[in-house]
């Protein structure tokens, strides 16, 4: 792929960018480099490397769901100062 004034205008344009000209001979200098890392590692063979999800072979470590009993409404809202039957009651804030 090559990197020209062109392809500059179009990246400019969909970034809402406006380049200066240095600018401009930077970033094709900087996409230029990009695609030919890009190209070199292409030519390494990963054939034999397992496909992966992330690079670390961490696992979550959430805990197992559990139905466990529930809080007692009536114990919970029993020191609220402000309630509605099984609610929680605050000042309105918003006129």
């Amino acid at each position: 792929m090559e990197i020209d004034d062109k392809l500059i205008a179009y990246l400019e344009e969909l970034s809402y960018l406006k380049l200066k000209e240095e600018e401009k001979e930077q970033a094709k200098t900087d996409l230029s480099g990009i695609i030919k890392y890009m190209n070199k590692l292409n030519e390494l063979d990963t054939g034999d490397s397992p496909a992966l999800s992330h690079p670390f072979p961490e696992t979550n470590r959430f805990r197992a769901d559990e139905i466990t009993e529930s809080f007692d409404t009536q114990i919970i809202l029993a020191n609220a100062p402000m309630k509605n039957e099984e609610y929680f009651m605050a000042p309105k804030t918003v006129e």
